[in-house]
């Protein structure tokens, strides 16, 4: 339910920011009369004519998945928060090696996991062959992302 709520809002959000399709239509008509060099004089046979290629084959953009091949190798910032601190600069100063910093999270709670700087989900820290990983125990849902962005 919360998704197609999510989904509306959406589709809502759209349809006020282009109410009319049509004046897309009329816009992207005017830029290629522009890009082809026709500044509304006559009306030449080359001007109808779309002075750019398509990039992909008609095959392609019915296929859907296949536009979203190249964004499978895009790499992504994965961090997990262990915990944060607020300290006053003095006792920053006086940290050195074998230093103690209190974190405002307790043992066992989730970490957070965070993609490129936003919040993912929850997990729990594990240690496999003497290495530390997080297990995902909880994504957060999709409305809860849509918040998080602003």
């Amino acid at each position: 339910m919360a998704d197609e709520s999510t989904d509306d809002a959406w589709a809502q959000a759209m349809a006020e920011a282009n109410p009319d399709n049509k004046a897309e239509s009329e816009s992207s008509e005017g830029w290629d009369s522009l890009a082809a060099g026709d500044t509304g004089g006559s009306a030449d046979s080359d001007s109808s004519q779309d002075p750019f290629q398509e990039i992909g084959t008609k095959s392609d953009v019915g296929s859907g998945g296949a536009n979203l091949d190249f964004l499978l190798d895009l790499p992504l910032n994965v961090t997990v928060e262990l915990g944060r601190t607020e300290m006053i600069i003095d006792k920053m100063l006086q940290l050195g090696q074998g230093s103690v910093i209190e974190l405002k999270k307790a043992s066992g709670e989730p970490v957070d996991i965070y993609v490129n700087q936003k919040l993912l989900g929850k997990g729990e820290v594990i240690v496999v062959n003497d290495r530390f990983g997080v297990r995902i125990t909880e994504i957060i849902s999709q409305a809860d992302r849509i918040k998080n962005m602003s």
